[in-house]
């Protein structure tokens, strides 16, 4: 068993072998989702519907497949000179 202590400003370190178990690292997010047994400590993985819309301003308009295709062609001459 893994023990954490409430610090005076009611922060927890959660400790490393069961950040290691979660798959948690800085900056990453969990829930505390209750259970039966009191709370579950889950951790909160976002869904790809909520990367929809969030990189729209890096595209100024839409491309085709072969306009992407000709950019990687580019891309690999550039890099390895073929």
């Amino acid at each position: 068993m893994h023990t954490a202590t409430i610090s005076s400003k009611s922060q927890i370190t959660i400790p490393a072998a069961v950040r290691d178990a979660l798959g948690l690292s800085t900056g990453d997010k969990i829930d505390f989702v209750p259970s039966a047994h009191g709370f579950e400590i889950v951790p909160r993985r976002e869904s790809v519907m909520a990367l929809h819309g969030k990189y729209a301003d890096l595209v100024t308009q839409p491309r085709s497949v072969e306009d992407m295709n000709e950019a990687i062609r580019a891309r690999m001459k550039a890099r390895f000179g073929k």
